[in-house]
């Protein structure tokens, strides 16, 4: 019997990576529900069912009961979220009921994308902004859940993930591509000031080593899948080489994180690759 396997979002960047991997295996059958908000048709790939539509709507437009969901379709920017709040409010908080109901009916086990963001500041991460104000609420909805309902979970956290199909232009581009995009072109590279905030960026094929694990033997909060060496943004824009431009400050922005993978890490989770080695195979790459 084949392993059922929903992916929210399974059309973005982690998502698509994730239902990469998960159809490789022949046990399992692989869907993706996503809005394309951020995703794209871009990212699809062989082996996988691709289902439209809003995770508030999920229990309209799945119609089999899934083994596991990995729930990833959520509003994911910081800064962007003071102006995109409604969106926020729809995609995270409208969706997360959706999906937690639909997992108590059906039985599925749920592997939530929680925020490392709750983790910044020492913990005052958690209301600095709209995005990380509703990923750790939606993380406690989850633990919630889990005791009132029996509903199988577990809670991982991503930090700053980079690799193939990363978002490379517009307002929710991520860092890495961005400043990749910025070499390509001759550009500087933008720093939000103080340029001194630390992150702790993680390959995408170690966030989605991490997922799977979590997925088949992780149950609880607190599996955070992130890099143990951090970097000022600075350091990072640094390592690039190209001019370096600062612009003004901006609301939300944590200065640090901690990086809890002990969990991960007690399933047999290591990371394997460096952020310094993978900017030094772009740069021998040209940027493309």
């Amino acid at each position: 019997m084949k392993k059922r396997i929903l992916v929210t979002g399974g059309a973005g960047f982690v998502g698509s990576n994730l239902c990469e991997r998960l159809a490789q295996d022949e046990n399992n059958e692989v869907y993706s529900l996503d809005n394309y908000f951020t995703g794209s048709k871009e990212n699809h790939v062989a082996n996988v069912t691709y289902i439209e539509g809003l995770t508030a709507d999920i229990d309209k437009l799945i119609d089999f009961e899934p083994h596991t969901i990995y729930h990833l379709g959520e509003y994911s920017r910081v800064e962007q979220s003071f102006e995109d709040i409604e969106q926020v409010w729809r995609f995270n908080k409208d969706g997360i009921f959706s999906v937690l109901q639909f997992a108590r009916k059906t039985g599925a086990k749920i592997v939530y994308a929680g925020s490392s963001t709750k983790f910044g500041d020492g913990g005052l991460g958690r209301s600095q902004s709209p995005y990380a104000w509703s990923k750790a609420t939606n993380t406690e909805l989850v633990e919630n859940y889990g005791n009132w309902f029996n509903v199988p979970y577990a809670i991982v956290y991503f930090y700053n993930v980079y690799g193939k199909r990363e978002i490379q232009t517009g307002r929710y581009a991520t860092l890495i591509a961005l400043f990749k995009e910025k070499m390509k072109k001759g550009e500087p590279l933008t720093i939000v000031s103080p340029g001194t905030q630390k992150r702790n960026f993680t390959h995408v094929d170690d966030i989605i080593n991490g997922l799977v694990l979590v997925g088949e033997n992780g149950y609880g909060d607190e599996f955070g899948i992130g890099s143990p060496e951090a970097y000022s943004v600075k350091e990072i824009a640094e390592m690039f080489g190209g001019k370096i431009e600062m612009l003004p400050e901006r609301k939300g922005n944590r200065m640090t994180a901690d990086v809890v993978t002990a969990k991960t890490e007690a399933l047999g989770w290591k990371p394997s690759r460096t952020i310094r080695e993978y900017i030094e195979e772009q740069r021998a790459n040209n940027w493309q």
